[in-house]
């Protein structure tokens, strides 16, 4: 009989990169807590990499040694193995969007679940909890404009509508348009106000 370390391994190896393991999704091979002490006996041994409380992934090997897997990769294998939302926060979405020439230094997503930290190889990545209106649309361009909206603020967030309006595409705006009423006073006023303005 194979040993739980190999076992675990071998399931490892046959998901995509970048999937999280958890204990929880190992139960088929023993016991919680044999599965606990086998992932961080991997962990130590540097074949499984922990990237947060019970939240491993495997390294990827390359002919350069082995790395983390891509972040991004990462945090939507999370947002699907978790049921969560998971988005870039908003001032990655506004410098995506052109609205902003600041790069995030820090790696920050915003997430429907917990607050927590994540590492990925020497990479640390914070999710945050957000708002459900800061959510909305998910991975589409109008989801991203509300979230970088959020960020810029009030104050800059009609000068900015502008810019939108010419960049995204009509129906990307109109997606924005029909948000609106989700969205914070504030917003959802300068929103109308962009649309028929």
């Amino acid at each position: 009989m194979q040993r739980l370390t190999e076992q675990i391994l071998a399931h490892a190896e046959g998901l995509p990169e970048g999937t999280p393991l958890a204990a929880k999704s190992l139960l088929h091979l023993g016991n919680r807590a044999a599965l606990d002490q086998a992932l961080s006996r991997l962990t130590e041994r540097g074949q499984l990499i922990r990237a947060g409380r019970g939240v491993y992934l495997r390294p990827v090997a390359s002919r350069f040694g082995t790395r983390a897997p891509s972040v991004e990769q990462a945090v939507e294998a999370l947002a699907s193995q978790r049921g969560e939302v998971i988005v870039s926060n908003g001032a990655a979405a506004a410098n995506a969007l052109g609205l902003t020439t600041q790069v995030p230094i820090r790696s920050v997503y915003l997430t429907s679940g917990r607050s927590r930290t994540m590492n990925f190889g020497k990479q640390v990545i914070e999710l945050r909890h957000a708002p459900r209106w800061q959510l909305t649309l998910a991975n589409r361009p109008a989801g991203e404009a509300v979230r970088a909206l959020a960020w810029l603020g009030p104050d800059k967030a009609d000068e900015a509508l502008k810019v939108l309006k010419r960049k995204m595409p009509a129906g990307a705006f109109g997606e924005l348009v029909a948000v609106a009423p989700q969205l914070p006073t504030w917003l959802a006023r300068s929103v109308g106000k962009s649309a028929y303005g």
